[in-house]
């Protein structure tokens, strides 16, 4: 028997959707690997499962500060529009600013009055009651544009997005991060897709095509029409405009003069 658990089950019916028989025969056929169930369900039809992979229920919070963005997650959306936790979000910015360090180990490595901000976690999050994580931070150079977003009212930003710019306005650069904080890109091009992403894509489009019964002769141009459909899901400057859904990204930022060098996107639970 595969080596799976209810556990493992729950986790997979979570991200994709797909009903619980479906998640148990897919684990079974791929060996227990989850990966690999993933792929078998999107050949098998479950709909939408590439992009439910990107939600969570995760809570927390995204700050931004002179080019810089940070998540912080908790436990329940009780603590994330709690204040102490939101000053806990602005202190770990001062110290990003301040102290300018690599990546997320070296920043929970840093010192902030006479203790580790891992140590400062800690302590907040035994004082808050809750697991506070520290999930990621980015810092631009240059001319940034950011944008952060509240899916309600009464809960903080939880999804943030800095584009950096080298060329144009910044109201068109505003606009662009607004398209990106609804439309959910990974790429800037598709030649940052990785490799094994794309072959990935192939396999899936090709199985899924023979499970279809699609001719034999048909099955390339499948293959590549499904490819490019993933590339302007994902790709930013080959999804449709949400301000000009008929035109893309690439052609309503030409008009507009801007440059584009790099953007991130952090949504609360969302990797």
């Amino acid at each position: 028997m595969p080596d799976f658990t209810a556990a493992d089950v729950k986790r997979l019916r979570d991200a994709t959707g797909a009903g619980m028989m479906d998640c148990k025969k897919a684990l079974t056929e791929a060996d227990g690997d989850y990966d690999k169930a993933i792929e078998f369900l999107r050949i098998k039809g479950a709909k939408d499962v590439g992009k439910r992979l990107e939600r969570s229920t995760t809570n927390g919070l995204v700050v931004s500060r002179e080019n810089v963005l940070l998540e912080l997650d908790c436990e329940t959306d009780f603590v994330a529009k709690n204040k102490d936790f939101s000053a806990l979000a602005e202190r770990l910015l001062d110290v990003v600013l301040t102290a300018k360090p690599a990546d997320v180990p070296a920043l929970l490595a840093t010192d902030v009055d006479g203790q580790t901000v891992a140590e400062l976690m800690e302590s907040e999050s035994a004082r808050i009651g809750e697991k506070l994580v520290l999930s990621r931070f980015a810092v631009f150079e240059g001319q940034t544009a950011t944008y952060l977003h509240k899916r309600a009212t009464d809960l903080p930003p939880a999804i943030g997005v800095a584009v950096q710019y080298s060329a144009g306005t910044a109201d068109a650069a505003r606009s662009l991060a607004m398209h990106i904080a609804a439309a959910r890109p990974r790429y800037l091009t598709r030649e940052e897709v990785p490799a094994e992403t794309v072959e990935t894509e192939r396999r899936v489009a090709e199985q899924t095509a023979k499970e279809e019964g699609k001719p034999e002769q048909a099955i390339t141009k499948i293959v590549e029409g499904r490819v490019n459909a993933y590339y302007k899901d994902f790709v930013l400057l080959e999804q449709p405009s949400i301000v000009e859904p008929k035109r893309t990204v690439k052609q309503v930022i030409a008009d507009a003069g801007l440059t584009v060098d790099r953007f991130v996107r952090f949504e609360v639970g969302q990797l």
